[in-house]
């Protein structure tokens, strides 16, 4: 992910379909400042005149000056490795999201406020559908080791919004958002009704410029794979992980103590092999 990419679209008042093109130049980067108009247009899946109407958004002239402008920002990004079949592509560039997310954690000022809010409500809600459903109840089963009453809400439907409303009557003070491309209009829709009703939200998403981005109290960007026919999650999984383990640290007694008596409870029980 490209910071200055990422800076030139935040802000921006975005439709959906110009927030798919904002996340196809910030995901592909030096790639996409090299493309035409009606290259883009096909890679993030839209018409020709929707870029044309996308750079204008953002104060241009049209598409070449953006593309002037996305050259000047991706300038001196390292260019993709030749002589690689597409499964290795598709390792390859997870490898480089991971290194950038690295890179981003240089400065955890959002993630200890993420872990911050987090720790503080009482139960946790933690909300994953459809594709991010797996890391939602990835999450809360390590999760529910440190804290007590973590829950995973993975499942969509009439009783979603029930359970969000019960968990706040409980006295949840904040939510995890766990919200993955195609991006479910149900989960936005959830974000939005937990934010009217005095939740602080905190956001995993995989763009700066995710639909959820503007509900979230605190968004934690991280990209997913998309040269394999199904997105690979690989960085959000290790944001996900760096989110608890900064959760964690912010409250070292009451979680060793949990952990603990989960131990002996393992151990009593003959839970595991080893």
């Amino acid at each position: 992910m490209n910071d200055g990419v990422v800076k030139l679209v935040q802000g921006a008042r975005l439709t959906p379909t110009q927030r798919r093109i904002a996340h196809c130049l910030v995901e592909h980067g030096a790639k996409a400042a090299y493309l035409s108009a009606a290259e883009v247009a096909e890679l993030a899946g839209v018409s020709q005149p929707s870029v044309t109407r996308f750079a204008m958004a953002l104060g241009y002239s049209g598409y070449p000056a953006l593309r002037r402008e996305l050259r000047t920002l991706t300038d001196g990004e390292p260019a993709e490795p030749a002589g690689r079949n597409a499964m290795q592509r598709a390792v390859a560039a997870e490898t480089d999201h991971l290194r950038r997310l690295g890179e981003q954690l240089d400065r955890l000022d959002d993630v200890r406020a993420a872990a911050e809010l987090l720790v503080a409500s009482r139960p946790l809600p933690v909300l994953g559908l459809r594709a991010a459903a797996p890391l939602a109840a990835y999450f809360g089963y390590f999760a529910a080791k440190a804290f007590p009453d973590v829950r995973v809400l993975d499942g969509g439907g009439t009783s979603l919004l029930d359970r969000l409303d019960q968990a706040r009557a409980a006295g949840a003070s904040a939510m995890l958002a766990i919200v993955l491309p195609r991006y479910p209009r149900e989960t936005v829709e959830a974000v939005r009704e937990a934010k009217a009703a005095g939740l602080a939200v905190v956001a995993i998403t995989d763009s700066a410029v995710s639909p959820v981005a503007e509900s979230a109290d605190v968004v934690l960007p991280a990209a997913v794979g998309t040269q394999l026919v199904f997105d690979l999650h690989t960085g959000p999984m290790a944001m996900a992980m760096v989110l608890l383990q900064a959760m964690c640290d912010a409250a070292p007694e009451p979680v060793q103590r949990r952990l603990e008596q989960f131990e002996a409870t393992a151990a009593q029980r003959h839970i595991f092999l080893a």
